[in-house]
């Protein structure tokens, strides 16, 4: 087990999705400490249990439930953060909208709760959580991107272009941040086997990606703490169907 994240601590937005429910489970394993958000109260308590009884680690473990869309939420979330924990060492920004629609058919709402959900809240959880990260000498900060942060798709006017402004923001924070020893990562995997992938009704569902496989690359990367790093990761499938 690697040590070099034994006792810190995540803040993981999308928990109580299927990949945020995978990489909370692999941080349990190195001893990391948890603060869960998502917007099912019964999965983050679901998973929350799940973890205490199936590691020996004594790893604390909290959560709070909200609508990143709502800055009152986010407001909500932090605050109740700052209150379980006296820092964060690793942020992992994993909560994303999957829209697809022609650019027709899209509204204002549709484009604005999107950017909302998959690059406002990044942004702040960044800018809040960094401090902790700056003033400590050490951090990590991981933004769940997508292939399309790369490439487009059709009817995926909304959802490519808020991938790939997370990626222009991991960009430019890998830039900010690095004299800090505080490193950023995109992780941008093709589609992925969880309820949001099903959404993809044109393609074969059974050829996704394994969740579990991107949460232990994803902390396998997190974990080196020398000279090595690889600030843009993509993950692909290898059938695509």
């Amino acid at each position: 087990m690697t040590k070099i994240l034994d006792g810190k601590t995540c803040f993981l937005t999308g928990a109580s999705g299927g990949l945020g429910q995978e990489i909370a489970k692999e941080l349990a394993t190195h001893n990391c400490n948890l603060f869960l958000t998502g917007t099912n109260k019964e999965k983050l308590e679901k998973l929350k249990k799940n973890i205490e009884s199936s590691i020996n680690n004594e790893i604390k473990i909290d959560y709070e439930v909200g609508n990143l869309d709502s800055l009152k939420d986010i407001e909500k979330i932090i605050s109740t953060t700052r209150n379980s924990f006296d820092k964060i060492d690793i942020l992992i920004n994993s909560a994303g909208l999957f829209i697809v629609k022609s650019i027709q058919d899209s509204t204002l709402n549709e484009f604005e709760k999107s950017y909302n959900v998959n690059i406002r809240a990044p942004f702040i959880f960044s800018k809040t959580f960094s401090e902790d990260m700056i003033k400590n000498n050490w951090g990590r900060i991981v933004n769940i991107g997508s292939s399309s942060s790369y490439s487009g798709f059709k009817n995926g006017s909304i959802y490519c272009s808020s991938k790939h402004a997370i990626l222009g923001l991991s960009r430019t924070l890998e830039k900010e941040l690095k004299p800090n020893n505080v490193r950023t990562y995109c992780i941008s995997p093709g589609s992925i086997k969880t309820d949001m992938g099903k959404i993809s009704k044109d393609q074969n569902f059974e050829t996704f990606l394994n969740p579990i496989e991107i949460a232990k690359y994803l902390v396998f990367i997190i974990s080196f703490d020398n000279e090595l790093i690889s600030d843009e990761i993509r993950l692909n499938r290898i059938n695509v169907e």
